[in-house]
Formats: C-alpha cells, structure tokens, sequence
C-alpha cells in the first residue's frame, strides 16, 4: 500500500472515528460506563440504557477502527504433537525506482534495513492482531511474522491437550515457536519480540534451542512479561483477597472448562458486565480510544473458556530466569508499564537485572496491553532495537508517531 493510500485511509478512519462520537453520545456514555468496571456503575448503566442501545454502541465501537484487519500471506505450521499453527508473513515491500518510501525513512532513515525477520509472540487470550500498531509501522519496511499461539486465534486446539488431556507446559509453546521459525524464517538474522505469554514463549524456546539463539537471533523485546515468580503477583488486590483467589481459582477454572458450552453462554449473556474487569487489567489512562478497548475485549473474549482453564496453570510453573542468560551477548529491550497489575513491572526489571546491558524502559500510565495503549512507545523503541542490532542504519527516527513517554533507567 502505497504511503498517499495509508495517509488517506488514516485519515478516512479518524473521520469516521469522529462521525461515530458525533452521533452516539448516549451510546458512548453508556460503554463509558461498562469500562469504569465499578458493579454499581453498571448497574447504573444497566437502569438507565436499553439493551439496543448499548448493542448498537458495541456495533459501532466495532466499526470505528480498522484493529486487527491487517492481513499477510498465510502459512501453516505443525508443532511436535500435530497441532496446526497459523502464522502470517508481511514481506518487504520494494521501494519503485529504489528510492525509500517516506515510512521507511521516517523508521529508518535512508538505506534500506537488512533481511532481517522479526517474529511477533502475543500473550494470554489474546491473538497475532494485538500487535496491530506495530505491525501497520514495520508493515513493507522489515519482514516480520505474526502467529497465533496453539488454541488461540486462527491456530488449531492444542491436540495434546483435547486428545491426550496433557497439560499445557510453556516449554510446549516454546517448541511451538521452534516450528513456526522453521516453516515461517528457516533462514537468516531473527529479531524475537513477545509480549506477556509470548515472552515466556520466547524464554522456553531458548532454553530447549539454545543454539538457535545464539547462531540466528540478532535482538530480543520482552515486552510485559516475567522469567518466573508468577505465583506472587497479587492482581491490585488485598493479601486476603489474592490468597482465596490463589488456592480457588485452578478448581473453579478445571470446573468451568468442563462445561465450556454452557460457560460461553452465560459469558456471552453477561459480557457486559466483564468488560470493565477487562479494562482494569489491560489498560492504566483515562483517555484510551473506546474502539481500541473493544478491539482487546473482543480479542479477549474470543478465547474459549476451557483454553483459559488449561493454560493458566501453566504460568505458576513457569520459571526460565536461567534461560535469560542466552540472550546476554545481543541488543535486548525490556519494556513494561508502570500499573501493570498482570505481569507487574517489578518482573521486567528482574529481567533486566539478569541482562545488565539490556534496555529498560517503564512507560508511565501504561497497563498490561503496553502496545495498545502506548503503541508509539513500543514502535519507537522496536526501531531503536532493530537499528542497535545492527539491522537498520543507525540514527533511526519515529518522530511521525509521536514522542515517547517511557522513562529509562540509567546504565
């Protein structure tokens, strides 16, 4: 797509954005409302907007922003126990008459970057279209692939865990990643960037792959995630609280999965009254666009709940700060946001005490959903990482996507 096409269609977006605030004030209210997560306010909400017109708000925070319609070419990959996985590939896009396209300077300045691949890996209940902003900036300038992780997304339900009742171990999402580079980047430089689970995935696939580490992956981004420890964080809540949480949740998840059918009906019935949950936990500004907060819950919402029940055990038994040590000798970001209640940002600088010359970054107001929430933070820092790594030309600029807000700890 042509620069003049992308301007255009921005702008064509940010208009209709504009047209749908115009015209569903109420409608707009009423989501407002569901997102401060209060019961009482929902309650409130529930009292005084009828049912159609808070269908109709969904409808339209739904058409107001093109998240997550970005599109590659499709590829298939097959993890060790048969399970299809679903990746996406954008490929460099040529510059006509070998002259950069104006996106391509503004990311990384006048030559042209190296065949570098960089591979996205996104967290828990989420899917490959939860790196859209970053995906529409790298898009035609890096080849990059986009996956969904097993039983997420367009990728088939994990068959060790439907057909043989295995659990899910992060170490299986780790091999899964080893699949996807082979049939997605069989060859060449890689640049590793995973967010929440997917960082975890990018952990496990270095401690069972370690010499693919360290003879193809030329930078790695931890964005949002933890090496271990996870059994620790309490969700904002009091001691008390968390603890109950803790010793109930496993059993209350294994009884909901078991009755999934059932489960996604009454979710369906009640998401309304989720959706401010699901705010509380993705994202920490006041100001986040309604239509990008609909876009994750619809991401959210979309994993079944049985594929809940299974994975979250999981991330109590991960623990791969040994692992950390593969990716000690190349350029590393670390970033996280300063209220995220999921994978607190006391967990990625743990991560960066282990890489001493990584890059910290703490984005202030920022929740657990960093990319989304503060998508030029994670660009800006995504091109500084390529260009450290030796992939683009150095004095790299992102200055059309706005000037960062992250603090860095000094080294």
């Amino acid at each position: 797509m042509s620069d003049s096409r992308a301007d255009a269609m921005t702008d064509a977006v940010a208009s209709a954005a504009g047209s749908w605030r115009r015209a569903t004030g109420i409608a707009g209210a009423a989501i407002g409302v569901l997102a401060a997560g209060a019961a009482a306010g929902v309650a409130v909400e529930r009292m005084t907007v009828g049912r159609a017109v808070r269908r109709k708000a969904r409808l339209a925070l739904d058409s107001a922003g093109p998240y997550g319609t970005l599109r590659g070419t499709p590829g298939k990959a097959y993890a060790d126990d048969g399970t299809e996985l679903y990746y996406e590939v954008d490929e460099v896009a040529p510059d006509a008459g070998g002259t950069p396209s104006a996106r391509r300077l503004r990311l990384f300045g006048r030559k042209a970057p190296a065949p570098v691949t960089v591979v996205f890996c996104h967290g828990y209940c989420l899917n490959q279209d939860s790196w859209h902003f970053q995906r529409a900036a790298l898009r035609g300038v890096v080849r990059t692939v986009h996956w969904d992780q097993r039983s997420h997304g367009r990728s088939g339900r994990g068959v060790a865990q439907s057909r043989d009742r295995e659990p899910l171990t992060i170490d299986q999402l780790g091999r899964d990643l080893k699949a996807v580079v082979d049939a997605a980047a069989p060859e060449g430089p890689l640049v590793l960037v995973g967010h929440s689970m997917g960082g975890m995935t990018v952990m496990a696939l270095a401690a069972q792959y370690p010499e693919l580490i360290a003879e193809r992956v030329a930078a790695t981004a931890f964005v949002g995630t933890s090496s271990g420890r996870l059994g620790e964080v309490n969700f904002g809540l009091p001691v008390a609280g968390v603890n109950a949480i803790r010793r109930i949740l496993p059993g209350v998840l294994r009884a909901l999965g078991q009755q999934a059918e059932l489960v996604e009906k009454g979710r369906r019935a009640t998401a309304e009254l989720f959706a401010g949950i699901i705010k509380r936990y993705s994202f920490a500004g006041r100001d986040i666009d309604p239509a990008v907060e609909r876009f994750a819950e619809r991401m959210i919402e979309s994993t079944p709940i049985d594929v809940v029940a299974e994975f979250y055990p999981a991330f109590t038994d991960h623990d791969k700060t040994g692992a950390l040590a593969c990716f000690r000798q190349m350029p590393v970001l670390v970033l996280a946001g300063v209220q995220d209640l999921v994978t607190p940002s006391g967990h990625s600088e743990a991560i960066a005490d282990e890489l001493p010359d990584a890059e910290l970054v703490l984005v202030p107001d920022a929740g657990h959903l960093v990319m989304l929430e503060h998508p030029e933070v994670v660009i800006d820092r995504l091109a500084d990482l390529l260009t450290r790594a030796g992939a683009v030309p150095a004095a790299a600029t992102v200055s059309s996507y706005g000037t960062s807000s992250s603090t860095v700890r000094p080294r």
